[in-house]
């Protein structure tokens, strides 16, 4: 899984050539190329490559990023520290289980890592050449949010988890259940919706001219992250299609919609978040489980009932609808889903 990242941090910790990296593992210099680009590295090589970068259990791509396994280290510990802040501040009544067990399982401090590294690389953002004076001593400090909050890249990290909890807290009050089957495991075709949800998030943010810097009222400059717009359509069109795919799935299946779904790729990150924290207080009780999707069919009808007569009428087409044979088809039809239950 991190084969290239792996061998950059060797070659860059050992100071020597893919060559001479090849003679200590005991590899060709060609094994070396093709674990650059991407190919499968077995769990005893990667154990070795660890041991000669001597960057432990870290997050290989954290390090890459990071310029260090020190640096590594201590950016760890700011996200765990903004993941930590914008779980307490969270409003939507859901626990962002992402954010809140990164605090104390390792693991899940190591997939965030990996996840918020992804992103940023996604949306452009320049790595940090080294970790921030300012940084290290917001990291001293007890009360070190102000801190970090007037720094440009923790500042973005920061306002990416608080979308965060409002994102994933509608994906658990709408979308979560939608993803199971009535014997409660998981359906094929939608492995990558909870997965991306923290790229859904940092889409959400909003953004400001190119020529603005990121400061603490703006989420995101686009001269801090120039391939945003990009990466927020290529976001938006993946959970579009992956949204109509279970729509029109719990459609066929007769799943009730509690909301609509569509409505986590097009609505921002607070109107998510209201949605969810709606749902949390049991506003909705009160509409149980109304298929949110007879709107869609009922509008649809609507502009048939008003198209359809105008066709007619350009084609001079004259039709009288026959209502005893409609009356009939539908006594059939009740009558053989009532022999189908039985």
């Amino acid at each position: 899984m991190y084969a290239a990242e792996l061998v950059e941090i060797a070659l860059t910790t050992l100071k020597c050539s893919q060559k001479e990296l090849a003679l200590r593992l005991g590899v060709s210099p060609t094994q070396v190329t093709k674990w650059k680009n991407g190919e499968h590295m077995s769990s005893e090589m990667e154990k070795r490559l660890r041991e000669l970068s001597k960057i432990g259990d870290a997050d290989p791509s954290l390090v890459v990023w990071a310029g260090s396994p020190r640096a590594a280290k201590q950016w760890r510990e700011v996200i765990k520290y903004l993941a930590d802040m914008a779980n307490e501040g969270g409003e939507t009544g859901y626990n962002t289980a992402p954010l809140s067990d990164a605090a104390g399982d390792e693991m899940t401090l190591d997939i965030l890592c990996g996840q918020t590294v992804l992103t940023l690389n996604d949306m452009g953002v320049a790595p940090p050449k080294a970790f921030p004076t300012d940084l290290k001593n917001a990291l001293a400090d007890e009360e070190p949010y102000e801190l970090f909050d007037e720094h440009p890249l923790a500042n973005l990290i920061g306002k990416i988890y608080s979308a965060y909890t409002d994102v994933y807290g509608f994906y658990v009050a709408y979308v979560d259940e939608l993803l199971e089957d009535d014997d409660g495991n998981p359906i094929d075709g939608f492995d990558d919706i909870e997965p991306c949800l923290l790229s859904l998030a940092a889409s959400k943010l909003e953004i400001a001219q190119p020529d603005v810097e990121v400061r603490r009222d703006i989420k995101v400059g686009l001269a801090f992250a120039p391939n945003f717009l990009e990466f927020k359509r290529k976001t938006e069109k993946d959970y579009k299609r992956w949204m109509t795919k279970l729509k029109n799935r719990a459609i066929r299946t007769g799943a009730p919609l509690r909301a609509e779904i569509m409505d986590m790729v097009y609505d921002s990150h607070d109107s998510l978040g209201h949605k969810a924290e709606a749902e949390a207080l049991g506003f909705n009780n009160s509409n149980l489980h109304p298929d949110m999707y007879m709107n869609e069919l009922i509008t649809g009808m609507r502009m048939i009932h008003q198209i359809l007569p105008k066709i007619l009428d350009k084609l001079d087409i004259k039709f009288t609808p026959d209502m005893a044979r409609l009356r009939a088809d539908e006594a059939r039809w009740q009558s053989t889903q009532e022999a189908d239950e039985d």
